[in-house]
């Protein structure tokens, strides 16, 4: 009954949300506002970085390498929200469609934490290592600790997936989420899942939490070297090159553990799938705003190329 059944599955988005069928097209323009910001934010840092020769510091390539991570996942989860909220709040896919909508989530949200243990990385040398920063830090280091990134991230998503696309899927054809994340994929599948939730668990592990500590002892040197420098303004100049980024990693961790520390069951569920947008649909859309608005040089470079344009 259940394996024949479930060839497709019937993604409920916003249920618990609780959005009047009269206010869907409010809901429907609102997330189409944020992708297109979204979109045309990253899309303008990717541009100014790849064509301005005063950004081409490894600071602002990470940066650019994050934008298009930004770009991948929430074009992987808004366009199909966006469908749901004009067509009765419901959308039906086949399994592998909402397992490779999975993959790709979860294969970019990995390369966000190791892009940003990159980019502190690289702030921690440029603080903390001034002398030695252009050896240490250069153009082929970029680029080999960028492909591995990327390598990383999609190589052991895509074993992690395959191990989930290999389960059976009979108890519902129901997923109470906007999006197919790994609990409410598990939550359909009738066979064993406890090899699938102990990779989620590893590689939670080593690509996560590693990685967050990575980015905390980074930036307790970098404060330890801030607080040795005699000016206050010496102070704030250094503590601005970081500050962006050590803004972004506080959203983007807090979030996380949020959402995995708050229990997924009963009423706490519903507090989760909306924890579950900040980290997929407004963090994209927040990262090129921070960078932008606190980076001189962005801005400058900004304001040069839209003065051009008009």
């Amino acid at each position: 009954m259940g394996e024949k059944n479930m060839t497709v599955t019937t993604v409920i988005l916003f249920e618990g949300f609780h959005i009047p069928e009269k206010n869907t097209f409010l809901v429907f323009l609102l997330f189409l506002i944020i992708y297109c910001i979204t979109l045309c934010g990253n899309l303008l840092i990717i541009t100014l970085v790849s064509y301005s020769k005063t950004l081409q510091s490894p600071m602002y390539f990470f940066l650019a390498q994050l934008a298009v991570s930004d770009i991948l996942l929430t074009t992987d989860v808004l366009p199909n929200t966006l469908h749901a909220a004009l067509v009765e709040n419901t959308m039906i896919v086949s399994i592998s469609d909402c397992i490779a909508q999975f993959y790709f989530f979860a294969a970019t949200e990995t390369l966000e934490c190791l892009l940003l243990t990159v980019m502190s990385y690289d702030r921690y040398l440029a603080i903390c290592k001034p002398l030695h920063y252009t050896l240490l830090m250069n153009h082929q280091l970029c680029w080999i600790m960028i492909i591995i990134c990327w390598t990383l991230s999609f190589v052991t998503e895509f074993v992690h997936t395959l191990t989930v696309s290999k389960l059976q899927f009979c108890n519902s054809n129901v997923i109470d989420h906007f999006f197919c994340d790994l609990d409410p994929i598990l939550q359909l599948s009738c066979s064993d899942t406890s090899i699938a939730q102990l990779e989620a668990t590893v590689l939670s592990v080593v690509f996560a939490i590693i990685p967050f500590f990575v980015i905390i002892v980074s930036y307790v040197y970098i404060i330890v070297t801030i607080f040795e420098i005699p000016s206050i303004t010496g102070r704030q100049k250094v503590f601005s090159t970081c500050s962006s980024h050590l803004t972004v990693v506080s959203i983007f961790y807090g979030t996380i553990v949020c959402v995995y520390l708050v229990p997924s069951r009963g009423q706490s569920w519903n507090i989760t799938k909306y924890l579950s947008l900040l980290y997929t649909v407004v963090i994209p859309l927040l990262n090129p705003i921070i960078y932008s608005l606190r980076n001189k040089d962005l801005k400058k470079v900004a304001g040069k190329t839209i003065r051009k344009f008009f």
